[in-house]
């Protein structure tokens, strides 16, 4: 027991130290954050005002204004929200008004009758492209005394870890203007998502406090700050602030602005027209005494956006907000201490094998495994809520189920319970009928390398690099991948193939190990078929379900994968079948074994799939030495004899077109007159070659294959070949 406990917990503490569950432990955070963010209270003395798209469409309705506003109507903003202990603009002004007159004026003159406003900063890794600190400007910065020059450069770094070297600032009236700016830099973890902000960014040797906190700072308190004995807590007077390596806060959600009672911007200059005018206005000044207003865009298209645990479309002004209510409120998530994280961990891997060790049954056994894993998610969700600590819940998972897991194979290692071993073995890469046979005969399984009669078959998706590029969505590219492969992996799997590996969107697999079958050949053939017969109903689930959008038509047609937006296969898979003698077996290393197929015959069925870009093919390609073990099973067209990249020895290529069954009967009419075309044109009868391919196309002008050997007869009457070239292709891409 002590062994198994301690190499479980090594092999699972080095990879949480080492970040590999980072991504995990990073969506099981947002999950408890969204999770409890309804029933996290939002702090009352926030208030939201959303320049939103019906505020735009009141304004130009009811006061002719286009967009952008002028900024008299920020000017009216502020008059009415006077009695507000600051206002906080998360919009950066950095170019002047359109509008004419002292537009830019009067926002300026209203800032300083306000005498608590703040304006946004926004700070670029990217010299040149932002201004540097202007000389002679005066706003309150964080003073840094109790910082060391170390802790202080954790401050200075943008998302990629480059110092600040340029910043965004508001037009210089409204900067001028403000009683502090503050700063808008958000630094997005390693998946994109923010879920972390700085109190202050440091700049050219200044502490410029946050969006969020700057609000407190011009409504009075103080600036100076300072780090607690640990170093792991700002001090800024009541408040303690954690903060992590990158001087970054982790920020507890309450969900989307919704949660804070947003106000619309013409509920506010509506009401200041009521108010002004005698009458009885929906909102008054006194509604906002005292509250930290936040004004922000929210109209489609003009809001910035970032991705949170909250949503992957969330409006930059409520991670601010956010991170102000966590000042106010004092609670902040916290990660937890790796000493403990690594304490916690052996006690749940011990735990596990000590239950899995000596429990003579097999159901309690189970149900304490799942017991124990449900106690880890719940105390992690637990200690989020009550202790706003986020501890790794995904690591723990993975030190059960790796103990349970272990303590098992070891259980039936020492029971020699062979049938257990082989289905445990097996079940990802193997056909349940396979395995089912394996079981009832042991002895058909022959594991090491030995060489066997196999078929091998590649595939691959025709242009998979510009759909993943244009689909920016990772999310729906693991969907879309998910999605095909496993609708092609059933099929392999149905014909007792055996999967080999995925290389991306490819597909390695073969018929014939561990179990040998007489008709592999055949067995493979009906996968390919069937597989691109299926490619029709996958693609159109596919462009149903929007996991392959109008962008990504769009890019395959500009690069030529497509020749049009409508066409109804955007997911075309190329597949290559060759039989021969093939190695077999468990490789690898004693630690990491593969079972897998290697040989010559294993490489020309790869080259094969590559070879049908070369004729333009519906898709398949098998060799000649697959095609002389399929007997008449299925309808197919004999090529061209090639030589492909690697290998010398010309060999006829066949296309696979269908089933003979189920084939209609005029495509095996086609077949019979390509024979005869074929025959002529390696005959050199050009002439009567190019008219059966003529008509080939007269009847499917969608041929490509046709419309290329009509080509190269009317090329060859055209030029006669010279003996010595004609006969044999020599294709130069695999």
């Amino acid at each position: 027991m002590p062994v198994i406990s301690l190499a479980v917990f090594a092999a699972v503490g080095l990879l949480h130290l080492a970040g590999a569950f980072a991504y995990l432990e990073n969506r099981s955070y947002d999950l408890r954050v969204r999770f409890f963010a309804p029933f996290l209270r939002p702090s009352r003395d926030i208030a939201v005002v959303l320049v939103d798209q019906a505020s735009i469409d009141w304004a130009q309705r009811e006061r002719g204004w286009g967009w952008p506003w002028p900024r008299t109507a920020y000017a009216e903003m502020l008059g009415f929200l006077g009695e507000a202990a600051s206002v906080t603009f998360d919009i950066i002004f950095s170019e002047p008004s359109v509008h004419q007159g002292e537009d830019d004026e009067a926002f300026a003159r209203a800032s300083v009758e306000h005498g608590r406003v703040v304006q946004g900063v926004f700070f670029s890794g990217r010299p040149g492209v932002a201004d540097p600190w202007p000389a002679g400007l005066d706003i309150p910065l964080f003073g840094t005394g109790g910082f060391d020059r170390g802790t202080l450069e954790r401050f200075g770094r943008g998302a990629g870890g480059e110092t600040l070297a340029g910043a965004l600032f508001p037009i210089q009236g409204l900067r001028d203007s403000a009683a502090g700016l503050g700063s808008l830099t958000g630094i997005p973890d390693s998946d994109g998502i923010i879920r972390r902000l700085r109190l202050f960014t440091l700049f050219d040797g200044r502490a410029v406090p946050g969006l969020a906190p700057m609000p407190l700072i011009v409504s009075g308190h103080g600036t100076e700050i300072g780090l607690d004995r640990r170093g792991g807590a700002v001090e800024w007077g009541d408040f303690s602030i954690p903060v992590g390596r990158d001087g970054a806060s982790l920020l507890r959600f309450r969900g989307d602005l919704g949660r804070y009672f947003p106000f619309s911007a013409k509920d506010i200059l509506e009401s200041r027209a009521l108010y002004l005018g005698g009458g009885d206005p929906p909102l008054r000044p006194g509604d906002f005494e005292g509250a930290h207003v936040f004004v922000g865009l929210f109209a489609p298209g003009l809001f910035d956006i970032f991705s949170t645990p909250i949503a992957t479309v969330y409006p930059g002004m409520g991670v601010h907000v956010t991170m102000l209510d966590n000042i106010l409120q004092g609670d902040f998530a916290r990660e937890s201490g790796e000493a403990a994280n690594l304490a916690v961990l052996l006690a749940v891997v011990g735990l596990t094998v000590l239950l899995c060790l000596f429990s003579g049954r097999v159901l309690l056994t189970a149900a304490g495994a799942a017991l124990a894993l449900a106690l880890v998610v719940a105390g992690s969700f637990a200690a989020y809520y009550w202790l706003c600590l986020w501890v790794p819940m995904v690591t723990f998972l993975a030190g059960a189920a790796a103990a349970f897991v272990s303590a098992t194979l070891f259980n039936y290692a020492t029971e020699g319970s062979q049938k257990r071993f082989i289905k445990t073995a097996f079940s990802q890469y193997l056909s349940p009928k396979v395995i089912e046979r394996i079981i009832a005969d042991p002895s058909q399984l022959r594991l090491g390398g030995e060489k066997s009669e196999m078929t091998a078959i590649f595939t691959d998706v025709r242009a998979f690099s510009t759909i993943s590029e244009a689909l920016v969505d990772p999310q729906k590219l693991v969907e879309l991948l998910n999605h095909y492969l496993t609708r092609m992996s059933d099929i392999i799997l149905d014909n007792q193939g055996t999967i080999d590996k995925y290389e991306g969107d490819a597909i390695i697999a073969f018929f014939g190990a561990p179990i040998h079958f007489a008709n592999h050949a055949v067995l493979a053939c009906r996968s390919a078929v069937q597989m691109k017969k299926a490619e029709e109903q996958v693609n159109r689930e596919a462009l149903e379900q929007g996991l392959i959008t109008g962008e990504v038509l769009e890019a395959m047609v500009r690069k030529g994968a497509l020749k049009e937006a409508g066409d109804p296969r955007p997911l075309f898979t190329r597949i290559g079948v060759n039989s021969g003698e093939m190695v077999v077996g468990n490789m690898g290393t004693p630690s990491k074994m593969n079972y897998t197929i290697m040989g010559n015959a294993v490489n020309l069925a790869a080259r094969l799939e590559g070879a049908n870009k070369a004729y333009d093919t519906g898709g398949i390609l098998i060799s000649e030495y697959t095609r002389a073990q399929i007997g008449d099973e299925f309808v197919l067209r004999p090529l061209s004899r090639v030589r492909v990249v690697g290998i010398d020895t010309p060999l006829r290529l066949y296309e696979l077109l269908d089933i003979r069954q189920d084939a209609d009967p005029r495509l095996s009419e086609m077949a019979e007159a390509w024979e005869r075309g074929l025959s002529l044109y390696e005959g050199r009868n050009f002439n009567a070659a190019a008219g059966i391919f003529q008509g080939i196309l007269a009847r499917d002008a969608g041929d490509l294959v046709a419309k290329k050997y009509y080509g190269r007869c009317l090329a060859c009457l055209a030029s006669p070949p010279d003996d010595g070239s004609f006969g044999v292709d020599n294709l130069t891409e695999k």
